[in-house]
């Protein structure tokens, strides 16, 4: 027997059960992963609640996690038991143990410990989407990044100064502002105080920016299309202050002629080639050091009804791990 999460009813945190369940047996294109780290982020808040539709009830939430290969089905080539792998998009990683598709995983490199990798898997990867295919920022161009101290935000922030931006991040409170501006942000607007509208105008000199990346929802809209200028981008990839409630398309037209779009981590490493790329990209600037990622924050697989509660109270910065 093992130890996972497991949500019999969407919920509050209260809902997360840490129960025995029997240790699984991989299939064929199969392999069993002990976990050393899991991966905490805000979409394991949306299953467990509701917003985002789980695949069965019960269900174990994660979706991220890293390890060692515990076990290899048939069909497998190219893995071994006892490499250490992370993965991140593949729901059901709150547990001691797992079972995974083989071609979900990727190695972890020399040099990168398995909870920074189970901290970075999901967050860098989505970092690397939005920075390099949803808008190809280029050097030269003023971004605007929502919750740039948060766990995408620390590692956007520091690859998109790398890519040659120009980054104005927003953050709640002096303790998070500080971060952000440590993280290389040209300008950092505290949204609880002041009004990120203006103070992105008067930044760009009334012109905005190319694009708004936005993981806030409802209450960044419809203020970050208003921080675009014309021909702009709005990629919402997050709903941490609840979801945007549905709105005519034809404000975009109003607004300067703008652009939106809702993408998905899930579909962007849909491919086995897409994620290797992906991962390769991110493990490439953690390797040459123009993204430092520092060790998460940790609690145990028995706390996570507390780490999840500390999630949405916005009480952490940067990225958190459960230690099983």
């Amino acid at each position: 027997m093992m130890k996972a999460v497991q949500v019999h009813k969407t919920g509050g945190p209260e809902v997360l059960a840490l129960e025995n369940v029997a240790i699984p047996e991989p299939g064929a294109g199969e392999i069993r992963i002990r976990h050393t780290a899991i991966g905490l982020n805000f979409i394991d808040v949306y299953f467990r609640s509701g917003l985002y539709p789980a695949p069965q009830l019960p269900f174990t939430p994660g979706n991220e996690g890293a390890g060692v290969i515990s076990a290899i089905g048939s069909n497998v080539d190219g893995l071994k038991i006892g490499d250490r792998v992370a993965y991140a998009a593949t729901i059901g990683s709150y547990a001691q143990e797992r079972i995974i598709a083989a071609d979900r995983v990727v190695r972890i490199p020399e040099g990168i410990s398995d909870t920074v990798a189970a901290s970075v898997m999901l967050k860098g990867m989505t970092a690397q989407f939005l920075l390099r295919r949803t808008y190809k920022v280029q050097p030269g161009q003023t971004i605007l990044f929502h919750a740039a101290a948060g766990g995408v935000g620390q590692i956007a922030v520091k690859w998109a100064k790398h890519l040659g931006a120009s980054v104005i991040g927003t953050a709640g409170g002096p303790e998070k502002c500080a971060l952000a501006k440590s993280l290389g942000c040209d300008h950092v607007i505290d949204y609880r105080t002041e009004n990120f509208v203006e103070r992105v105008k008067e930044v760009t000199g009334g012109k905005g920016v190319s694009v708004v990346y936005d993981s806030v929802g409802k209450d960044t809209f419809p203020g970050s299309l208003d921080c675009l200028e014309t021909f702009g981008t709005w990629v919402s990839f997050g709903n941490s202050s609840g979801p945007v409630d549905s709105f005519s398309i034809g404000i975009l037209s109003q607004k300067g002629c703008l652009y939106a779009t809702r993408p998905t981590l899930f579909t962007y490493i849909a491919r086995r080639a897409d994620l290797e790329a992906s991962a390769a990209d991110l493990f490439g600037v953690l390797r040459d050091g123009h993204v430092v990622v520092p060790e998460p924050r940790t609690y145990r697989l028995a706390d996570v009804a507390q780490a999840h509660r500390d999630l949405e109270g916005r009480k952490t910065t940067g990225s958190s791990v459960l230690i099983p």
